[in-house]
């Protein structure tokens, strides 16, 4: 086996305390020739579809990657920002508030983020975190509900990587946060935020990311997870059984996934006769294009098609100051027992770090 090679190792140096914040992935444009490698590195993963190898390779090289790419390019052109893609810019920003928040709690610690697929790639930022000095990594993923198909295949790509380094880190992996009181409290600020500007629709469907229902039935906590959240959120909204949903989106193939469908749902109430919905995301803590293009484009369009009048998208978490403060808070309860206070000598950067993540945090609100 053929070892990373290892930064400069030092001797009796305290050994530094770093957060990986991982999310999904993105292609590097919205282009056919972009999107074929994003998605190929995607789909062949198996934790995301289970098919044999030999069949699906056959598949994905034949049908999907030459069909899909174009297509899919085209999506992601719809929602592409001068910045870049809209999930690589929010996952960077939050990675870098989240700096300067723990840094004005008093922690001296490393952030980082990386993609899943695509890049950064984890053993990329793993390694720099390797080169800033780090030894201890608590890995957090972006995705608050756990499934099997997401983040424990970050948790593949951590293995992978310490497969292949003689020095491995002491690791830490977050599993979940869906029931957290930090972040539901940045859902419920979230929705109020949007009525008290906005006006309450009739329902609040809360849409999830989708899985195949074949997941479910062998064990994976993913539909649970999402029922809590949704569970939990109403509550705090004071919302009946009746005034809000829950549903799936962004079903691929033809096997059965988690139902009700996203898209479905949202054209049967307006057949019913509800005129206003609003619609969030919760299992996204960063705007892309599953949330932009498929929910406040295609299910928008679908919806007042159907005869709806009022479709109100409610952004995700993003940089929300909120949403900050509660990633903070979950990321200082799993970092407890771990020296993360700075010497004297080093308070002053820890300062600096913290006013700068404060300075993001105003510009931020300041475009907005």
């Amino acid at each position: 086996m053929r070892f990373v090679t290892e930064p400069e190792h030092h001797h009796g140096a305290q050994p530094g305390t770093a957060v990986l914040f991982v999310n999904l992935g993105t292609p590097a444009a919205p282009t056919a020739a972009a999107l074929r490698p994003y998605l190929k590195e995607f789909l062949w993963d198996p934790r995301v579809v289970e098919i044999p190898r030999a069949l699906w390779w056959l598949i994905l090289h034949g049908i999907i990657l030459p069909f899909r790419s174009p297509s899919s390019a085209k999506k992601y052109a719809a929602i592409w920002t001068n910045d870049g893609s809209p999930l690589k810019v929010h996952t960077e920003r939050q990675a870098a508030m989240l700096r300067g928040y723990l840094g004005q709690r008093g922690h001296r610690v490393h952030v980082a983020y990386a993609m899943r697929y695509g890049g950064p790639s984890v053993a990329q930022a793993l390694q720099d975190i390797k080169a800033a000095g780090c030894d201890r990594v608590l890995v957090v993923p972006a995705y608050p509900q756990y499934s099997g198909t997401t983040t424990a295949s970050i948790w593949d790509a951590v293995f992978d990587y310490c497969k292949g380094t003689r020095n491995v880190p002491e690791l830490r992996l977050l599993k979940h946060y869906h029931d957290h009181d930090a972040y539901l409290s940045a859902l419920e600020k979230s929705v109020r935020g949007h009525w008290t500007s906005h006006g309450r629709g009739e329902k609040l469907v809360m849409s999830f990311h989708g899985v195949p229902k074949r997941t479910l039935l062998l064990g994976d906590p993913y539909y649970c997870e999402c029922q809590k959240t949704a569970r939990l959120l109403a509550s705090r909204l004071g919302l009946r059984q009746d005034q809000y949903l829950v549903s799936f989106q962004s079903r691929f193939g033809k096997a059965e996934w988690l139902q009700p469908y996203t898209a479905p749902t949202l054209v049967a109430l307006a057949r019913q006769g509800v005129q206003r919905v609003d619609v969030m995301c919760p299992g996204f803590t960063s705007d892309c294009l599953e949330t932009l293009e498929e929910i406040n484009m295609e299910v928008r369009q679908d919806f007042l098609t159907a005869g709806g009048k009022e479709f109100h998208y409610l952004p995700c978490l993003n940089e929300s100051p909120d949403w900050i403060n509660a990633l903070a808070d979950i990321v200082e309860g799993q970092l407890a027992g771990w020296s993360t206070r700075p010497a004297a000598s080093e308070a002053v950067e820890a300062e600096l770090a913290a006013k700068a993540g404060r300075l993001h945090a105003l510009e931020l609100g300041a475009e907005d």
